[in-house]
Formats: C-alpha cells, sequence, structure tokens
C-alpha cells in the first residue's frame, strides 16, 4: 500500500522571511572569523609564551612559562574546540535556511554567547536576536 500523505520532504518550500538574513549573515560572519581563528591556531606555538607574560605583566601576575608539551596540548584543544564550533555554526546556518525550529533555538543560544564577545560578537548578536525574533523568521522556523 502507499501512503497518500504528504511527506515533509514533499512540502513546497515556503518563502524565506527577509529578516532571516539578520540571523543567517551574522552566523556565516561568525563561521569566517571562526576560520581564520583555526588558521592562525598553528602559528600560536611559539607566541603562546610571550602573550602569557605581556598578559601576567599587565595583571601584575607570575606563572611560569608553558612547557611545549603543554603548549601542543592547549594548541590542539583550542583546534578542535574551534572545528566544532564551526560545525554548530554551519549546521545551525543551514537548519534556518530549512526552516528547522531546533535552527532557531540554536541560533538563539549562539546569539546569546555573541553578546559576550564586544564589539564585533556583540553587533552580531544583537542582529541575529533582532531576526529570530520577527514573528515571520519565528513562523519560518517552526517547521
Amino acid at each position: 500500500m502507499t501512503d497518500l500523505k504528504p511527506q515533509p520532504t514533499d512540502l513546497p518550500p515556503a518563502a524565506r522571511p527577509r529578516r532571516l538574513s539578520l540571523v543567517t549573515i551574522p552566523l556565516l560572519i561568525s563561521v569566517a572569523i571562526s576560520a581564520l581563528y583555526l588558521l592562525l591556531v598553528p602559528f600560536l606555538g611559539p607566541h603562546l609564551n610571550e602573550i602569557m607574560t605581556e598578559y601576567d605583566r599587565m595583571n601584575k601576575t607570575t606563572t611560569p612559562p608553558l612547557p611545549p608539551e603543554l603548549i601542543n596540548t592547549v594548541l590542539w584543544t583550542s583546534f578542535f574546540f574551534l572545528v566544532i564550533l564551526i560545525l554548530w555554526l554551519y549546521n545551525t546556518y543551514r537548519a534556518l535556511l530549512l526552516g528547522k525550529s531546533w535552527g532557531r533555538v540554536s541560533a538563539i543560544v549562539i546569539a546569546v554567547f555573541s553578546l559576550l564577545n564586544f564589539p564585533i560578537g556583540t553587533i552580531l548578536g544583537v542582529l541575529m536576536l533582532v531576526g529570530l525574533f520577527d514573528r515571520e523568521v519565528t513562523t519560518y522556523a517552526s517547521r
């Protein structure tokens, strides 16, 4: 027997709301910035102790220099976290374009975390929140 009920993939795609770009463009900008950070991670190794020394000087504290093994651990950990972040941002972007409700929830979480990243992240987070709480975007992303 064939099932005559329409499947979600059989439904015609709904027109994307105009304000959806207030969410998707900042997500793509965040993906690009995170990818740039990911490209810079291998070059931080030789400079990590210098960065920590400068941080200690500014805060009037002292910490011992990191051994090379720990520097490698820090860099690999940063690498994997950035890869996970990029995948999360991109999958949220794709889910929003498809109108998935989990994409909207994920974008709200990303926008709130972005507010803490002053100044560029704050601007992107505010734009995303404005777009995410628009009535048309909320309706579109409720599938």
